[in-house]
């Protein structure tokens, strides 16, 4: 065989190889995520069993209990300002998704008319076909939070 010959053998045995290990690299992962535990257990016990550690160092030393731990303090009700510039913001600042602006009284008039049970129903509830789902941005807003939020925007957009 003459040296081109010799090339394009060397090349096409590369090129056959390089195939080779890609189908069976290809073919591990499809093995691995196949196999990835589709049925496996995900209750929160079988979880917590998984990542329960493997072992422990036993220095002989007494381990007093961890103390109860306190029960939190409610937290105090934030301001229909901060609830606005926490959450509300988002649209009624900038219009997003079709929501008034604050400040534009020409948007909010029929909305005001509507009166303060409407707003707020709205506010918790969300307005089915708009951008303003239930509590807005807001998921962890207490009712009255959201009720001066609403009295924020409307007071500001007269």
């Amino acid at each position: 065989m003459d040296n081109k010959t010799n090339t394009y053998f060397g090349f096409s045995m590369m090129i056959v190889v390089a195939v080779a290990v890609l189908d069976i690299a290809i073919s591990s992962m499809m093995c691995g995520l196949h196999n990835r535990g589709g049925d496996a257990d995900m209750s929160a016990e079988a979880t917590t069993a998984r990542i329960a550690p493997v072992a422990m160092l036993n220095t002989g030393a007494a381990i007093a209990a961890p103390a109860p731990a306190a029960a939190a303090a409610p937290a105090a009700a934030r301001s229909g300002e901060d609830v606005y510039k926490g959450s509300c913001f988002a649209c009624h600042g900038t219009g997003a998704a079709g929501a008034p602006k604050v400040g534009d009284a020409a948007a909010w008039g029929a909305r005001i008319a509507k009166g303060m049970d409407a707003l707020l129903q709205s506010a918790l509830n969300g307005v089915p076909g708009t951008g303003m789902t239930p509590k807005g941005t807001c998921a962890t807003c207490s009712s009255d939070e959201l009720k001066a939020a609403v009295e924020y925007m409307i007071s500001n957009s007269k």
